[in-house]
């Protein structure tokens, strides 16, 4: 395999004032790092060896399909230094079939098709499911005989990228963000092409693959016209997208936001009238920030939004915040390809901090604008034995909205199900 010169590259790659010979090898980034103990190393280590020059030792640790690159390491240290760069490099010069395989073949199904969908949607079978889940809704409700979800709109304000899971497999789940569009009147878009939101090209370490990917949705927003391209539900198809926009320095003529911060627009201009009346049990409720939205990309005012909607959907006193969070929240372990790695039992060893973050809460329920950090936890709840439930935005508001239909109900526990 090849051999990087770490102390070379991290040297490079370092920004204004930050140093690594200056580390103080003071531990605030292993302590706060979840992979840390996984592999036999953590963050500290993994410096002071990459300033000791044993540049074979960390080209060959599988410790970095362990950390998730969440930079929750940079977020807390003094020097501002940050592993998840090291980590990225020593991705990009593994041998493609010595990589975690899952991760590979996600990122090889987006390159197959103008979809770029890493579960292999194609663009026809997109446009078709979109029709057919569509005409399911509006025969099933008379309230929604006009519901619109248009694919391919010239000039529409909003371009809207979806998570290939739901097409694949949970086609239902689109049914709600429909609903909440339609009912702010908004003026949006799907793509046939460059719609899925998912980018596991970025974690293989192949900048290559990376660029190729945004470039395909790049070309598809700006060839609608699309004034704002908003990504779904999802934490690092935000990330994936204008981080590569500005990394490769793409031509985008619209303006990135989230799903999350324009929930939080329409309900303070009245346009969502959501409120927590429906939560008569008292039910409790957390937030899980995820990395790449928060501490990778927008910061505390997305953090600042998320709380906002959570509290007005299911009342103040029943939102219970995780400790540490916002910007120093951890990382669930659902991030940087490690739900695709096929390392199990490591993923779950990371997760476990998580798990007791969300037990501390007492909290019924986990709300998250992440498809990763929405299988991970559930998928840690269902190993460690939590009895909690994990929910998009977009359930919860339509159940405001008394609009969820009975097929839209999947992640709701017993209690709402009559709701």
């Amino acid at each position: 395999m090849p051999v990087i010169d770490f102390k070379a590259k991290a040297d490079a790659l370092l920004p204004d004032g930050a140093s690594y010979d200056s580390c103080l090898a003071c531990g605030l980034c292993s302590s706060g790092c979840p992979a840390s103990g996984l592999e036999g190393m953590d963050p500290r280590r993994f410096i002071r060896m990459a300033v000791l020059g044993l540049n074979e030792e960390l080209s060959n640790t599988p410790w970095i399909w362990t950390c998730t690159q969440c930079k929750r390491c940079a977020h807390v240290c003094p020097m501002n230094i940050d592993v998840s760069v090291l980590v990225g490099l020593a991705r990009g010069l593994w041998p493609q079939e010595k990589k975690p395989s899952g991760i590979v073949r996600s990122c090889e199904a987006q390159m197959r098709s103008d979809s770029t969908s890493a579960m292999g949607v194609m663009p026809e079978d997109f446009v078709e499911i979109v029709e057919e889940t569509l005409e399911e809704i509006r025969a099933s409700d008379p309230r929604f005989a006009n519901l619109q979800a248009p694919v391919d709109r010239q000039g529409a304000h909003f371009f809207i990228n979806q998570n290939s899971r739901e097409p694949a497999v949970e086609p239902e789940e689109m049914g709600p963000l429909w609903k909440v569009l339609d009912y702010v009147g908004a003026d949006w878009t799907y793509s046939s092409s460059g719609w899925a939101a998912e980018n596991f090209c970025m974690f293989t370490g192949d900048d290559a693959a990376w660029r190729a990917m945004v470039e395909k949705r790049v070309e598809a927003i700006n060839r609608l016209g699309c004034k704002v391209w908003i990504n779904t539900e999802c934490g690092h198809s935000f990330y994936t997208l204008w981080k590569g926009v500005e990394r490769f320095g793409l031509q985008a003529n619209f303006e990135p936001a989230s799903l999350v911060t324009y929930y939080a627009k329409w309900i303070r201009e009245g346009k969502l009238p959501v409120n927590s009346d429906w939560n008569t049990r008292g039910l409790k409720f957390t937030l899980q920030d995820p990395c790449q939205l928060i501490r990778k990309s927008i910061g505390d005012p997305a953090a600042d939004d998320l709380r906002f909607v959570v509290k007005t959907l299911v009342g103040e006193e029943n939102f219970i915040d995780m400790q540490p969070n916002r910007n120093a929240n951890y990382c669930c372990g659902g991030g940087g390809g490690f739900l695709q790695a096929g390392m199990n039992e490591q993923r779950r060893a990371y997760g476990k901090r998580k798990y007791d973050q969300i037990i501390a809460t007492d909290a019924s329920y986990v709300m998250t604008p992440c498809h990763n950090c929405h299988s991970q936890m559930e998928d840690l709840g269902h190993h460690y034995g939590g009895t909690y439930h994990v929910v998009h935005f977009w359930t919860l508001i339509c159940l405001s909205l008394g609009l969820l239909a009975d097929t839209e109900r999947k992640y709701l526990g017993p209690e709402l199900q009559d709701i």
